[in-house]
């Protein structure tokens, strides 16, 4: 199995070229200094929620602290869970409820080791409040045998007890310069030419996000060379592109075949409802419509009532429905 999972890394840059350490961890400095101090004592680590945009070192800083705190076979004691897979209170007195519940035995190869075991909880802000409500519930039962890292894209979607029993550290936007070295560097390694341009194109299209950033690379590089008709052609693929279309069709009219396709992109290709509103949001402001507070309002309000746990499929299509009124409207 193993064996299996390293061919996997070295098949996706994104993980091959992941950050094993704290240090190695791109542009977050401050944020890396604050978690090196607290683990100065990692007897009296507290809990952490880490917040952020996507692709930013979030998760891989919880993995390389977990690697720190409790060594090679760190993944025996760490439970890792996506909370935008299962984000309902089931998942919170199942899974976290029982693995917290459980002491880490004593023996003489663990005795001078931490005593406590890790939950890492990434897209906690896709559960539902009443989920969140029993995990506070549970972070205080089990203090003494589990600690946990909280990860989130949006802070003001965590309720305010759980922010309160966790140190929050704040990730910041990659700046291009970091991202793009970055890049040179996996280039340099991989034995790929590149453009200049076409790895600022990359961080435009990206916005900052660097795992997005090497899946982009990685996909341009597929001819050794990484030039910008390359990096077009793969964000032609891409589901941004996707999304774009999906919005072009609503605006005109097109309602039926605009649905057709989100329904499409949800199921068949797997991409998540909140990513298709932040890619439809970067879609409608580039394309400069009139009344753009009017559709300001409108992502706005299908934003909420997806954070608030309302059927997802219904809600974008309703979204669609209301793009299609508004273009119409333009007519």
């Amino acid at each position: 199995m193993s064996t299996v999972n390293n061919t996997f890394r070295n098949l996706m840059w994104v993980e091959k070229y992941r950050p094993q350490d704290l240090e190695q961890i791109v542009n977050q400095n401050e944020v890396i200094g604050g978690i090196s101090s607290l683990i100065k004592n990692p007897e009296a680590i507290p809990h952490l929620l880490f917040a952020g945009p996507p692709g930013v070192g979030k998760t891989t800083a919880a993995l390389c602290l977990a690697r720190h705190l409790l060594g090679e076979d760190w993944r025996k004691d760490t439970l890792e869970l996506n909370a935008s897979d299962e984000r309902g209170i089931k998942m919170v007195r199942e899974r976290v409820k029982s693995f917290a519940a459980v002491f880490k035995l004593v023996t003489d190869s663990n005795s001078e080791q931490n005593m406590y075991r890790l939950i890492l909880l990434d897209e906690a802000d896709e559960m539902t409040p009443e989920a969140q409500t029993a995990l506070r519930r549970i972070i205080e039962d089990s203090s003494k045998t589990t600690r946990f890292i909280i990860i989130c894209n949006y802070l003001s979607q965590i309720i305010d007890p759980l922010q309160s029993r966790c140190v929050i550290f704040r990730f910041t936007r990659l700046a291009e310069k970091h991202v793009i070295d970055h890049m040179k560097m996996i280039c340099k390694k991989e034995g790929i030419n590149f453009e200049e341009k076409a790895l600022s194109k990359i961080y435009e299209i990206t916005s900052g996000d660097l795992r997005l950033s090497i899946n982009i690379l990685q996909a341009s590089a597929a001819t050794k060379h990484v030039s910008i008709s390359n990096v077009l052609l793969t964000m032609g693929m891409s589901g941004r592109a996707k999304v774009a279309d999906i919005i072009r069709l609503a605006i005109s009219g097109k309602f039926n075949e605009s649905r057709i396709k989100l329904m499409e992109l949800t199921t068949v290709y797997g991409m998540s409802h909140g990513d298709f509103l932040k890619y439809a949001n970067q879609e409608i402001y580039s394309m400069k419509l009139p009344d753009p507070n009017k559709i300001a309002v409108l992502m706005a309000e299908y934003d909420f009532r997806l954070a608030t746990g309302a059927h997802p499929d219904l809600q974008l299509t309703a979204f669609l429905a209301q793009l299609a009124h508004h273009g119409s409207s333009q007519l």
